[in-house]
């Protein structure tokens, strides 16, 4: 797959690139949601990672303007919220942005796989 990475932390960026790319996966690196949104406009991605919480803009933000572009062009990307806060309605706030999944931190390499094969079986 094909994978947009947005995650602002240097270290937890890292993990993420290494588990996905032992898992096959090709991999383009934003910082911040803005990043996201412009790298997502510019390539073909199957898949973003997207940190909830970032800089200039945060992943709610860059899913609801991603999903608004697509709702004039078509389209859909598969969005996974990654989020350090398991609180209650956090899930909820991820999925009425229009992400498709939700993971949290620290990722863990069983979980990431499990959730993209879950979402490349709907592809």
């Amino acid at each position: 797959l094909s994978v947009l990475l947005a995650e602002d932390n240097p270290v937890n960026r890292r993990l993420a690139v290494r588990m996905l790319e032992k898992l096959g996966h090709r991999v383009e690196v934003a910082e911040n949601g803005k990043e996201a949104v412009e790298k997502w406009r510019q390539g073909k991605f199957d898949v973003i990672l997207m940190d909830v919480q970032m800089p200039e803009m945060d992943g709610l933000e860059a899913t609801r303007c991603i999903r608004r572009e697509e709702d004039q062009t078509g389209g859909h990307v598969f969005i996974i919220a990654l989020t350090a806060h398991a609180m209650k309605g956090d899930r909820e706030r991820c999925l009425t942005a229009g992400m498709d999944g939700y993971l949290t931190k620290p990722l863990k390499k069983a979980d990431l796989e499990q959730a993209l094969q879950h979402l490349t079986t709907k592809v």
